[in-house]
């Protein structure tokens, strides 16, 4: 389905909203009546918006080589749909926090990227309620994984934004399955092969 993308990046949003908010020390900005939020616009976004608290990108995806070889699922005695597209989503999780006179708060947004952190490690792995919208009640497991991208890697990104470089941090979630829409007409299933008969039993709808 493709709508996971956005329902795994929503189910993000969610948790750490929850949990920032629930922080004594960021409950004031991240908390009811804050102006702090859990954004899925860029870094560059929030700042011309202008939004402060912490931005969730979604900057690249990529399909998992591991998994491709899963053959196609029969839904019918008679058809086939392929199997799931595997996709591992690639996020930038930046704090952008500032003081009254407008200047970055950098101990703010060092303690953000602690929680961020603390978050992850607490729970790594994002299944049943804690998904948002289809994702829900599915099966899916969405695994996170705290990434170490080269200073050249992460620079690249910055350079992509126009933007100098901030404190930030970059994990993995894994996986998303894209299920296919169409599916592939195709004889029923051999049950039984007996040669010495030439006959092949076939399992019928």
């Amino acid at each position: 389905m493709f709508q996971w993308v956005r329902d795994a990046s929503v189910s993000l949003q969610s948790l750490l909203t929850a949990r920032l908010g629930a922080e004594p020390v960021l409950a004031a900005q991240f908390g009811p009546g804050g102006t702090s939020v859990v954004s899925l616009h860029t870094p560059e976004e929030m700042g011309d918006i202008p939004e402060q608290g912490l931005s969730v990108w979604l900057y690249r995806v990529l399909r998992d080589e591991f998994q491709l070889n899963r053959p196609p699922v029969r839904i019918a005695p008679d058809r086939l749909r392929r199997a799931p597209l595997p996709v591992r989503l690639h996020y930038l999780f930046t704090p952008i926090a500032s003081g009254g006179n407008g200047v970055a708060a950098p101990e703010l947004e060092q303690y953000i990227v602690g929680k961020v952190l603390e978050v992850f490690h607490d729970q790594p792995m994002l299944r049943g309620a804690d998904l948002a919208g289809d994702l829900a009640g599915s099966d899916v497991e969405l695994i996170m994984r705290l990434e170490a991208p080269s200073l050249e890697e992460i620079t690249r990104v910055w350079d992509a934004l126009e933007r100098s470089y901030q404190l930030c941090l970059s994990y993995e979630a894994s996986l998303v399955p894209i299920f296919a829409r169409q599916e592939t007409p195709t004889g029923a299933p051999v049950l039984a092969v007996e040669p010495e008969l030439g006959l092949a039993t076939e399992l019928r709808p």
